[in-house]
């Protein structure tokens, strides 16, 4: 399994429903909360190519979009191959 990271920030509906799909199918992930940590929202910005809404979902460490693109993925049966690698 592919390690998994997710930028969010608590009051995030969207994070929620992501973190919500991978749960339930077992993903463990790695949560990192960017609502008061300057340093790790330009981090994850760097990391997402300058996108800066929450969620931010890296699988392997590519970055993937947000709940919406996962949401996308998992539609398209896409995304459990990429969470294998």
């Amino acid at each position: 399994m592919q390690r998994v990271e997710i930028y969010t920030t608590p009051w995030c509906p969207y994070c929620v429903a992501a973190k919500r799909l991978l749960t339930a199918k077992g993903v463990a992930f790695e949560e990192t909360d960017v609502s008061s940590d300057a340093a790790k929202r330009a981090e994850m910005m760097q990391r997402a190519k300058g996108r800066h809404t929450v969620p931010q979902i890296f699988i392997g460490g590519q970055a993937v979009g947000g709940s919406d693109d996962i949401h996308a993925l998992d539609r398209a049966g896409k995304l459990d191959a990429l969470l294998k690698g």
